[in-house]
């Protein structure tokens, strides 16, 4: 029996990119729009230490309601607008980023017309429903083991979930990701996704997708801080990959009105 740490060290080219690493952070709500703001300082800390940074695109068809204020980062003088514009425009403007907004969802449907086809390193999902993971899941898994140019290499996915006062991170590798020699640690290639290793509870979840009238009607579905919670929690486990270029952790499991956090191990 291997009683070896079980280890997942990152793949080379985030570590040292020839090009900015492309993310695709897919929905602007409310953990999106913070998770956003926490890949700007990232951004910012990267390019300070020596490194390539990253272009991220934020895919997201709704506009600003009043109900998205207080849990999200929207002004009164944004309401009505794109969501995904209103946030990488200030963005732009306060990081000096040449980060892109799309005004349109992220799915198999129109992956042909998204820039780029829709191609990136990090795909980072922060989406309401469990029909839009297995969308993306499946949108993914038409690109598994394809070669291409490392710009556009598939590497992984970060999938933000949470209900009223609960959530999870969950990181998986799209494909395999080739591993180093290793005597301390068993290494593992394959993190599996949300949708492969959680299907069955996902397939039983019903999608409730309909707009919130008031800020007190959505605070019913999401308390105040979990998503902002979810996302600084989520971006640094994205940052272990880059500065420490191995994890033994691929998520966590979150309970914000106990304060408790459990880690999903690398196994």
């Amino acid at each position: 029996m291997n009683t070896q740490t079980a280890m997942h060290y990152t793949d080379n080219y985030l570590i040292n990119p020839t090009n900015p690493i492309t993310v695709n952070l897919i929905g602007a709500g409310g953990t999106g729009s913070h998770l956003l703001t926490a890949l700007a300082k990232m951004n910012h800390s990267l390019v300070a230490l020596g490194h390539a940074g990253l272009q991220v695109n934020l895919y997201d068809d709704d506009v600003i309601t009043t109900a998205n204020q207080g849990r999200q980062l929207f002004a009164d003088a944004e309401v009505g607008l794109p969501k995904s514009v209103a946030l990488i425009n200030r963005n732009n403007r306060f990081f000096g980023t040449n980060w892109k907004a799309v005004t349109e969802q992220f799915s198999t449907v129109n992956l042909k017309s998204l820039p780029n086809h829709g191609k990136a390193n990090i795909y980072i999902s922060c989406v309401d429903s469990a029909s839009a993971r297995f969308d993306i899941g499946t949108a993914l898994q038409g690109v598994t083991g394809i070669d291409n140019w490392e710009r556009n290499k598939f590497l992984y996915w970060m999938d933000i979930g949470n209900s009223h006062h609960t959530g999870q991170v969950i990181l998986s590798s799209i494909g395999n990701i080739q591993q180093p020699n290793s005597n301390l640690y068993r290494t593992v290639s394959n993190l599996p996704t949300v949708t492969e290793e959680f299907k069955e509870q996902l397939e039983a979840q019903t999608d409730n997708n309909e707009p919130s009238c008031s800020l007190a009607e959505a605070l019913e579905k999401q308390d105040l801080f979990i998503n902002s919670t979810l996302a600084s929690m989520g971006a640094s486990l994205l940052w272990k990959l880059f500065r420490e270029g191995m994890t033994e952790h691929r998520g966590f499991f979150l309970n914000l009105a106990n304060f408790k956090s459990e880690p999903i191990w690398v196994d």
